[in-house]
C-alpha cells in the first residue's frame, strides 16, 4: 500500500431483518399503540428525519387500516438540537420540518429506525417542545440497540438487537431506493 493512503475498513453484513419482518413489526407496534392508547383519538406521529419519516408514514397507513381514521404525521428535522454540533468537523446538513397541525394536548408518538445512545431521542424531545406543550411524547421504534448514554426508553419497539459497541446497525427502505432490511454491519 502506498505511503500516505488511507487503509478502507471493510465491513461485513448480517441481515437481522427482512421486508416481511419489518412489516410485521409494523403491524405489531400499531396495534400495540392502538391499546396503549385506547385508540387513536389525539394521537399523532413525527418522524425524526430520515427514515423515521417513512416509519411514521407506513405507521399511519396500518392505523387508518384498523382503525379507519387518519392520524396525523409530521417530519422532524434534530440537526440544531443536536449535543455533538461543536465537535463536528463537517458542517450539519438541514433537512426541513415539517409538522402541521398543533401538537399542544396531542399524544405525540416520535418514531424512529434505531434506538441506541438515547441522543437522537433527547434532541428530537426538545425540537418537538418548540412546536407546542404535548399532554404525551412516546417512542416508536423499529429496533432497540442498547447502549443507553441517557435514561430513554421506547414506548412501542418492533424487535430489540443487541449488539456490540463496534457494530453498526444499517436500517435499508423501500422509500430510500433500497429494498427493505435490517443489518448488522460488523467492521
Amino acid at each position: 500500500m502506498p505511503a500516505g493512503s488511507l487503509m478502507e475498513v471493510k465491513k461485513v453484513g448480517r441481515t437481522v431483518m427482512e421486508a416481511q419482518e419489518i412489516a410485521r413489526a409494523i403491524s405489531r407496534v400499531a396495534h400495540e399503540i392502538i391499546e396503549h392508547n385506547h385508540g387513536i383519538e389525539g394521537v399523532a406521529l413525527v418522524g425524526i428525519r430520515t427514515g423515521g419519516v417513512y416509519l411514521a408514514n407506513r405507521l399511519a397507513v396500518k392505523l387508518g387500516e384498523i382503525e379507519g381514521a387518519s392520524v396525523p404525521v409530521g417530519a422532524l428535522d434534530i440537526t440544531l438540537y443536536r449535543d455533538d454540533l461543536d465537535a463536528r468537523k463537517e458542517q450539519p446538513t438541514l433537512r426541513r420540518t415539517e409538522i402541521p397541525f398543533d401538537i399542544t394536548d396531542r399524544k405525540v408518538i416520535l418514531v424512529d429506525d434505531v434506538l441506541f445512545t438515547g441522543r437522537t431521542t433527547r434532541a428530537a424531545m426538545d425540537g418537538l417542545i418548540d412546536f407546542g406543550r404535548p399532554s404525551e411524547i412516546q417512542l416508536a421504534v423499529l429496533v432497540d440497540r442498547g447502549h443507553r448514554q441517557l435514561p430513554i426508553k421506547a414506548t412501542y419497539v418492533g424487535k430489540n438487537l443487541p449488539t456490540a459497541i463496534g457494530e453498526t446497525v444499517e436500517v435499508y427502505l423501500e422509500e430510500m431506493g433500497r429494498p427493505d432490511g435490517v443489518v448488522i454491519l460488523t467492521p
